[in-house]
């Protein structure tokens, strides 16, 4: 399911760039509660690029585990670029990983609003050489239609700044 974004084969070749050049990657995930790093394991001999995953459901652990600041939170939303650049920041320093992916968003089918709908969703990605891309997407379909169309989306995007680095 949406393997247009990114598949198996795209899975495949991330991680090989990945071991050649000896980089590892890691995730702070809120919306999707584990996928990212589900989907990442799923791949045999991920655990030479995989060095973890906190899953950041509610605020006070985002706070508690990646210093994401509560005056960030109560400023511009959960859902927000500026979440998920300190879920990165937080995320990428917690496991001293090459590479952090970071989501935040709103599943559904409840807790959307007028200014955030349900299938908003903040997904940003990291280089530890300071490469950073964050932007906001709004998915269409159901609760896990919006989860995999975000993971896939957080995987594609740290694949191409992986491919930027090397």
């Amino acid at each position: 399911m949406y393997d247009d974004i990114f598949s198996t084969e795209d899975m495949i070749n991330f991680q090989n760039i990945l071991k050649e050049n000896n980089h590892t990657v890691t995730t702070a995930e809120s919306c999707t509660g584990g996928l990212i790093s589900s989907m990442i394991t799923e791949i045999s001999g991920s655990s030479s690029i995989f060095k973890g995953s906190i899953v950041t459901y509610c605020n006070e652990i985002k706070e508690q585990e990646l210093q994401v600041k509560k005056n960030t939170m109560v400023t511009f939303g959960v859902v927000s670029f500026e979440v998920v650049e300190e879920m990165l920041e937080g995320v990428i320093k917690k496991f001293d990983s090459d590479f952090a992916m970071a989501v935040s968003g709103i599943a559904g089918p409840e807790g959307g609003s007028v200014n955030k709908p349900v299938g908003t969703v903040a997904i940003g990605v990291i280089s530890k050489n300071g490469i950073k891309k964050i932007q906001v997407y709004h998915f269409k379909g159901d609760r896990k239609q919006i989860q995999i169309q975000a993971a896939k989306t957080a995987l594609k995007l740290n694949f191409e700044i992986c491919l930027k680095k090397t």
